[in-house]
């Protein structure tokens, strides 16, 4: 139900993209719009801004001022806004709802909702459902992956495929999508959230109480996962496991789905782009998706075939010299490594890793990962001496360093592998803008080199 703005004072926290997406819609809808950013106008967000300046819309930086607080209505805050943040505490003070681009989007629309959330994997989970489902609907991605979903409110939209992070979560009371699925957790974020137990409610809380969805799609690989979903009443689906009368499952290198107790063929993993058993994951939830909102079999399978590898996810970058390299510049934190490591067993891996430390535990990076699985690691940015240290006190000594993501390719043409994967397992803030400029220059550095 769409609430009437007219003449409301609203209060945007952030010069982001959620943020102006929320601004340009609410001010469409006669609200009085405020965005207030703690910071200085930068290169990144200095387009954002003169589009909202040119809108009419009101913008300050490098403050939150008492002028464009005080009588708001509401506030919208961007999703990087930790709620220990001074900002926050002075909203609750005036009593002032604070809520996500998200569940603005979501209270404004009479379309549902699909939400996808977990450590990793959500990127090429909801790239794909959202591809699955377009054979039949109009099912857009929105949310986590850089589409606000309000952007999409003035279009007819069947299905919002969102991807949401437990940083939306936190700030989504009310957020009650048709489908929710959760991939993955490990260690991330705990810095934003305090502990790794409120990492994990932020995302749980989509599946709990009065927020409980029509249909629930749960790992059957991920431990802490599965347990949590042994516990949810409600209409649930596993995936990647062979359980219970409604599942996905890999058998014989083969995906089936079952529901009910019926089993059917879906599709046979030769037909399949993606690489990895992780991807395999994916596809599995996404075809759950699919399922259960009633794209027929043929579809989803033709729509697996032709699906193509979400960029900076296991993307491959090309050949030089008889080496394929592959850019997973999104793989921020070691568990993000992980599946693409692995998913190149068999080979031999030169791997490049560092970046800005997120000064997780190592122990299983070293020892279940790097020892088993690479040849070669080449490191750069900040975090190098520190994985250096941990890889060589975990026995593995065949390190590299290099003073640049350029001289990194360089010194990998010089191995004897068979793969170089860009997989840091760290943010990419010391050398990049994002993990796509990251991913980019890589990219670009590669085909240079073809």
């Amino acid at each position: 139900m769409r609430r009437k703005w007219t003449d409301k004072k609203v209060l945007i926290l952030g010069l982001s993209k959620s943020g102006a997406a929320a601004a340009k819609y609410l001010s469409g809808k006669g609200a009085d719009c405020y965005v207030t950013e703690y910071n200085q106008i930068t290169e990144k967000n200095r387009e954002i801004y003169e589009e909202l300046i040119k809108e009419g819309i009101k913008v300050e930086t490098g403050a939150h001022s008492e002028e464009f607080i005080n009588d708001s209505y509401i506030a919208i805050t961007s999703p990087g806004i930790p709620p220990k943040s001074e900002i926050f505490q002075r909203l609750k003070e005036k009593n002032i709802p604070i809520i996500s681009e998200i569940e603005l989007a979501y209270l404004e629309s009479a379309a549902p909702f699909i939400a996808i959330t977990g450590t990793n994997g959500k990127t090429t989970t909801t790239m794909l459902a959202s591809h699955i489902l377009s054979s039949e609907y109009n099912a857009p991605v929105c949310g986590n992956i850089g589409i606000p979903p309000t952007s999409l409110l003035e279009n007819k939209v069947d299905y919002y495929v969102c991807e949401v992070s437990s940083f939306q979560l936190a700030t989504s009371p009310t957020f009650r999508p048709q489908i929710a699925c959760f991939l993955t957790f490990t260690p991330d974020h705990i810095d934003w959230h305090g502990n790794l137990e409120n990492y994990f409610e932020a995302k749980a809380s989509l599946f709990k109480d009065y927020k409980q969805p029509a249909y629930a799609v749960f790992s059957g690989v991920d431990e802490k996962i599965y347990e949590f979903s042994k516990h949810y009443y409600g209409e649930k689906y596993i995936y990647a496991k062979e359980v219970g009368d409604n599942c996905c499952f890999l058998r014989n290198n083969a995906i089936f789905f079952k529901k009910k107790g019926e089993e059917e063929f879906i599709i046979d993993t030769k037909d399949i782009t993606l690489v990895g058993e992780h991807n395999y994951q994916n596809i599995m939830c996404a075809i759950v998706i699919a399922k259960i909102t009633g794209i027929s079999t043929e579809h989803i399978r033709e729509q697996i075939k032709s699906f193509k590898a979400v960029e900076h996810r296991i993307e491959y970058a090309g050949e030089i010299n008889g080496k394929a390299f592959y850019n997973d510049s999104k793989a921020t934190n070691p568990e993000a490594s992980f599946v693409a490591i692995k998913s190149f067993e068999g080979k031999k891996l030169a791997l490049i890793a560092g970046g800005r430390d997120k000064n997780t535990d190592l122990t299983e990076f070293c020892q279940d990962y790097i020892n088993k699985y690479v040849n070669t690691v080449i490191l750069i940015g900040e975090a190098t001496n520190r994985f250096k240290e941990n890889m060589e006190m975990n026995g593995f000594t065949n390190i590299i360093t290099a003073s640049s993501l350029e001289e990194a390719v360089d010194k990998s043409l010089e191995t004897d592998n068979e793969v170089v994967l860009l997989s840091p397992a760290c943010a990419s803030y010391d050398m990049f803008n994002s993990y796509e400029h990251r991913g980019e220059v890589f990219k670009n550095y590669v085909k240079s080199k073809l």
